[in-house]
């Protein structure tokens, strides 16, 4: 009796082998190797071969990136900082917590400048207690709205006698409006460190030598709001240093690398789905991020660097023309202080 040839391919392939046929080692009728075969083994295994080896080629790129350019150089400073104080926007989580906690390691008193409480007193108690040092402090901060920012220090320069260095880490990539009805990325990312920063110039130049360390991205090169607001930060450092000289208040802007942070948490649904792979993929953590940061805040040396773009523990010497441009960077300057009503006062 002949068998019954299925009509559709993938039922045929499907089909359970007959009792006649199971002891004998199936055939798929036009190939002549049995399944058990040497031939059908060797078959297999050349193209297991074929789908292992380029994942395996992948995952050994993927690991010599991590080695080479992927892997950020450690900050090499063994400066003590007792008798020192910090503020770090922004150092409730991710680039900004990591600053603050190697700065509380060396000794300094920290002021963690942030808007959520909740979240700064948890990660007070988490640096007080890996570091040792009792002398890490809260104080409210919402750059969001310059009024908060002004607030803040007058309550600083009332409590504070010194302030030796000033790291404006906190940023942000959502949208939405400040207080003063400014695009939020704008307003946050630079115009409120803007006027934290002039509003607190007497008090560095008073603590002198002193560091103001702003922590911008290399995504100023592109364009859209985020990247505008780095843009920003790098320029308004830049023109920052002019109006410094002589001060011995030193200044510098950085790329902290691609680094694991929060800073998306708020952005919409789209960005979160296009980063996350490739935050997944090829980010690094918090504390690689806080490296060049550190570097600015603490090298001795680099005081003739003043102004600088920094990337990886080192000066960007192909840094592009626009981020350059003297006429923009005073021009920046002029619209901060009228946005912030400085030029008014």
């Amino acid at each position: 009796m002949s068998s019954k040839v299925p009509t559709n391919f993938w039922s045929f392939v499907c089909s359970p082998v007959s009792g006649s046929d199971a002891g004998r080692g199936s055939k798929i009728p036009g190939n002549r190797r049995s399944v058990g075969s040497p031939e059908a083994r060797s078959h297999r295994e050349k193209r297991m071969l074929l789908l292992v080896g380029p994942v395996l080629l992948l995952l050994g790129l993927y690991f010599l990136l991590h080695m080479t350019l992927l892997k950020m150089p450690r900050c090499k400073s063994t400066a003590q900082l007792e008798g020192k104080t910090a503020i770090v926007t922004g150092a409730n989580t991710g680039i900004g917590k990591a600053t603050a906690r190697d700065l509380a390691r060396r000794g300094a008193r920290v002021i963690l400048a942030c808007r959520d409480k909740g979240r700064a007193e948890a990660a007070i108690q988490e640096i007080v207690q890996e570091t040792g040092n009792n002398q890490v402090t809260f104080m409210q901060l919402d750059l969001a709205s310059l009024k908060s920012v002004r607030s803040f220090v007058e309550d600083f320069l009332r409590t504070e006698s010194r302030l030796d260095l000033l790291i404006n880490n906190a940023g942000l990539m959502n949208g939405g409006k400040t207080e003063e009805g400014f695009g939020m990325i704008f307003g946050v990312n630079h115009l409120g460190h803007f006027l934290l920063t002039v509003l607190l110039l007497d008090r560095l130049k008073a603590s002198r030598p002193s560091r103001v360390v702003n922590v911008a991205s290399e995504a100023y090169k592109f364009g859209k709001s985020y990247c505008h607001s780095k843009l920003c930060n790098i320029l308004f450092t830049y023109e920052l240093a002019k109006r410094l000289q002589g001060t011995d208040v030193t200044c510098y802007s950085l790329h902290p690398g691609l680094i694991k942070t929060e800073i998306g948490r708020y952005s919409g649904l789209w960005w979160r789905l296009i980063l996350t792979p490739f935050v997944v993929l090829f980010s690094l953590d918090p504390e690689s991020g806080a490296q060049t940061t550190l570097h600015c805040a603490l090298e001795q040396g680099i005081e003739c660097l003043s102004g600088q773009y920094f990337s990886r523990c080192a000066p960007v010497l192909d840094i592009e023309s626009k981020a350059r441009d003297d006429a923009v960077a005073k021009k920046l300057w002029e619209l901060s202080e009228s946005f912030c009503g400085l030029s008014e006062s």
